[in-house]
């Protein structure tokens, strides 16, 4: 499976009075002040931004926390998200997964991608909630109709494992396929897997080679590797011990865990 996304946004797309220009530009206790006293939730999404990252304060976790929760709870959904992350990774302080998972989800009920997946992946490790494989499918499917590539992949690992869910080929290969189709390398690796063996659709060697090439193009270690068997085997391609040979050896290269790389 694919890490839980780590990106923290930065900034923040305003439509109220101040734009974002104007709340950057402002002096720190100016900004304090717009925050406080007009209680604005761009400005102390920014405050949190600002202290999370040490911009023109000391940084200061604590402090980026109080920010981001006064900004969270007037719908800020950057502020939610960024809440989910430091409570995820512990900056300053312990990881809190079930605070991460709280925040995660308002931002994800929001709409946002980012957290959507993140759910997803809580919910299939236990993190925060217990191991819910059902609900770790229904995030990811959120994010992945958002296009969000490793929701893609990650549902394709679960129709193609059957982890959780009911096995089903089919969907593994649709969802690989989507994933792929955006340039993703391991999803690549896979659907050429399945068309090599002809799970859920008609074995298809060409189709299959030209997966893999497409993935071992972006240096997918698997990917090469599957490319030289097949050039020594001479499977849908004419057999040809040196171009096996040279597949092998950038498998090797880009870190193949194998016999043949020793």
């Amino acid at each position: 499976m694919k890490k839980l996304y780590t990106i923290i946004l930065f900034f923040l797309f305003l439509t109220n009075a101040v734009s974002a220009q104007d709340i950057k530009n402002l002096s720190i206790n100016d900004l304090s002040n717009l925050a406080s006293e007009q209680n604005d939730p761009e400005a102390q999404f920014y405050l949190g931004v600002m202290y999370e990252q040490g911009k023109g304060v000391e940084q200061d976790y604590e402090k980026a926390k109080q920010w981001y929760e006064k900004a969270a709870s007037q719908g800020i959904v950057e502020a939610q998200f960024n809440l989910g992350q430091i409570y995820y990774t512990g900056m300053g302080s312990s990881p809190d997964y079930v605070q991460s998972k709280n925040w995660f989800e308002k931002a994800a009920s929001q709409g946002d991608v980012d957290a959507q997946f993140n759910l997803g992946m809580m919910y299939e490790n236990g993190r925060g909630v217990e191991q819910d494989f059902t609900q770790a499918k229904t995030w990811y499917e959120k994010a992945a109709a958002q296009g969000f590539v490793d929701a893609q992949f990650n549902l394709g690992i679960m129709y193609d494992t059957g982890e959780g869910i009911e096995q089903n080929y089919a969907k593994a290969k649709e969802w690989f396929e989507k994933a792929a189709l955006q340039g993703d390398a391991e999803a690549q690796t896979n659907l050429a897997w399945i068309y090599y063996e002809g799970k859920g659709v008609e074995k298809d060697l060409k189709l299959a080679k030209e997966w893999f090439e497409r993935a071992a193009a972006q240096d997918q270690p698997e990917a090469q590797y599957n490319l030289g068997i097949m050039y020594e085997d001479g499977n849908a391609v004419k057999r040809d011990p040196e171009q096996a040979q040279k597949w092998y050896k950038k498998a090797c290269e880009n870190g193949l865990d194998s016999e043949i790389c020793k």
